[in-house]
């Protein structure tokens, strides 16, 4: 497992607000301005980040092409994987960090167009990032914003940058140099 960027504290503070439009509410309220965005924009993908998010749209039969979960629920609590899909994959990917087989998995999944569910064991929540960098414009990002309710990334130019921008920011993981013994 290779780690390409970890978050710093400064980052931590500005990943808390909302990267895309907020929609607060309940479970019907959410999935039922989801459901209006999906009918009016007809994103060419749905990817969704998160457990809770991806479970309800999947039962509110919105079908994301890509679902990157960690089958966690705030960190402790199991969640099912309910929906059949193309392809699993399982990638490493910890806490404050993004890995290099993460990313990958992801511009695959993307790039192939096919419904896929990439178990993240670690965190999922930083690919979000990586989502809307890879993804095609106007697809339709969308993670859970804990004890409010989702956001929703419409992609465009200006996100992918906003997402470069962020990635720029993070402290590249840096190896550590052994000296050579002779």
């Amino acid at each position: 497992m290779t780690i390409v960027y970890t978050v710093t504290p400064e980052l931590r503070k500005k990943f808390k607000e909302p990267f895309g439009t907020l929609i607060q509410g309940s479970f019907n309220k959410t999935m039922g301005k989801m459901k209006e965005i999906v009918d009016k924009e007809n994103p060419p993908e749905v990817i969704s980040v998160g457990d809770v998010v991806s479970n309800n749209l999947h039962d509110y039969n919105i079908h994301p092409q890509l679902t990157i979960i960690d089958t966690k629920f705030l960190r402790n609590q199991n969640m099912p994987e309910k929906v059949s899909v193309k392809k699993t994959v399982h990638v490493n990917n910890p806490r404050g960090a993004i890995t290099e087989e993460a990313i990958f998995a992801i511009k695959e999944a993307i790039e192939k167009n096919e419904h896929t569910h990439i178990v993240v064991d670690g965190e999922e929540d930083l690919l979000t990032l990586i989502a809307v960098l890879y993804a095609p414009e106007n697809a339709i990002v969308v993670y859970g914003q804990p004890h409010s309710g989702i956001v929703v990334v419409k992609v465009t130019p200006e996100k992918k940058v906003q997402a470069e921008e962020f990635l720029k920011a993070m402290k590249p993981f840096e190896k550590l140099n052994r000296k050579k013994t002779v």
